[in-house]
């Protein structure tokens, strides 16, 4: 029996990086961070889980400044494992919690390219899983994706749940991970859940995205309709580099714990600092729901023959970036967005804003 216990998920103040080496300053101030959220967070419940929010290590810098990818490959991502996952599985096991963190990192089989990776560390300082973003932020973000290696990715890995939606069976529970913009197609949180997640990592959201409400809708119902845990820990201010004197507050905080019937158990809105949110995970109780309600868990009743009639036509090109490196701003937008949106006028499943 899992016993309940405390899931922290930070919010940290960090700032861009131009180089690995930057990585060291975020990781001392995530150090120092997990400490206090540690102490404070245990005088309810042990705390068995930490998640540290996407970005927290690196930033955005690659995005928001649109940078080369092959640059930031060569100088900012990073290797899982690696020096970096080193520190931090030695505060997984000093603190004897399941750590969960993200990195732009590379591949030794697509060599100049980096992914967009979130991993799990367990107490013993061990890497349990890794999982590969799915969905970037895709107007900006340069991440390589296993769709956009589609052919080679498969060649690797199969056409598996386990390719696509790993999840570590773990001593306090399945886990898996949900990074940022994946969370806003219910598909990959579908995805986890068919593979046996039942506490989901969510990454981050920017504003005003999140103070708009997009955040706690998407949040609370992939956690309702997956009947799993979601942790969703948004960044806190953002330094853009370590000469900046002066953060911005660019995700608008609303940090949250929701549990298998949608209902927030831990909540954290502010981000104009560091912090964290917690709140209590019961594994028991949601294994308990999960084998005995009659109607709302959910999953039980998927008519899989009936929705895959939804996804015969492939929409989004696959083996984008098999032959080349991911696109800038502009270039995605002309040769990405503007096609997609063609395509689904084609096809009539929307209609012209100026026809009718």
């Amino acid at each position: 029996m899992i016993e309940p216990y405390q899931a922290v998920g930070l919010i940290p103040t960090m700032r861009g990086i131009r180089s690995r080496e930057d990585i060291a300053g975020n990781i001392d101030h995530i150090s120092h961070l997990i400490k206090a959220a540690s102490w404070l967070s245990s005088l309810d419940l042990p705390v068995r889980l930490i998640a540290i929010p996407e970005g927290a290590l690196q930033g955005f810098n690659d995005e928001v400044l649109d940078l080369d990818h092959e640059d930031f490959a060569a100088n900012c991502a990073i290797d899982v494992p690696g020096p970096e996952t080193d520190r931090l599985a030695e505060l997984a096991i000093k603190w004897n919690t399941f750590l969960i963190g993200q990195a732009k990192a590379r591949h030794p089989e697509f060599p100049g390219r980096f992914f967009n990776i979130g991993f799990v560390i367990d107490p013993q300082g061990e890497i349990v899983l890794k999982h590969y973003k799915t969905v970037p932020l895709l107007p900006v973000e340069h991440s390589v994706t296993p769709h956009d290696v589609w052919d080679r990715w498969v060649e690797l890995y199969g056409e598996t749940l386990d390719a696509f939606y790993p999840v570590a069976d773990t001593e306090i529970g399945r886990i898996g991970i949900l990074m940022a913009n994946e969370a806003s197609y219910p598909e990959n949180a579908r995805g986890l859940a068919m593979n046996g997640a039942e506490i989901i990592y969510r990454g981050p959201y920017p504003h005003p995205h999140v103070g708009n409400g997009l955040y706690e809708v998407q949040n609370r119902a992939r956690a309702l309709d997956n009947n799993a845990y979601l942790i969703a820990c948004n960044v806190g201010t953002y330094y853009l580099d370590q000469d900046s004197e002066h953060p911005i507050d660019t995700f608008g905080g609303q940090s949250m714990i929701v549990d298998y019937k949608g209902q927030i158990v831990g909540r954290h809105d502010y981000s104009g600092g560091s912090s964290w949110v917690a709140g209590t995970i019961d594994i028991g109780a949601l294994r308990h729901f999960r084998s005995n309600a009659q109607w709302d868990n959910w999953i039980k009743d998927l008519k899989t023959e009936q929705y895959r009639v939804i996804y015969d036509k492939p929409i989004y090109p696959k083996n984008l970036y098999l032959d080349r490196k991911p696109y800038n701003h502009a270039e995605y937008r002309a040769e990405v967005i503007n096609r997609q949106i063609e395509l689904m006028h084609e096809r009539d499943i929307w209609v012209r804003p100026d026809k009718g």
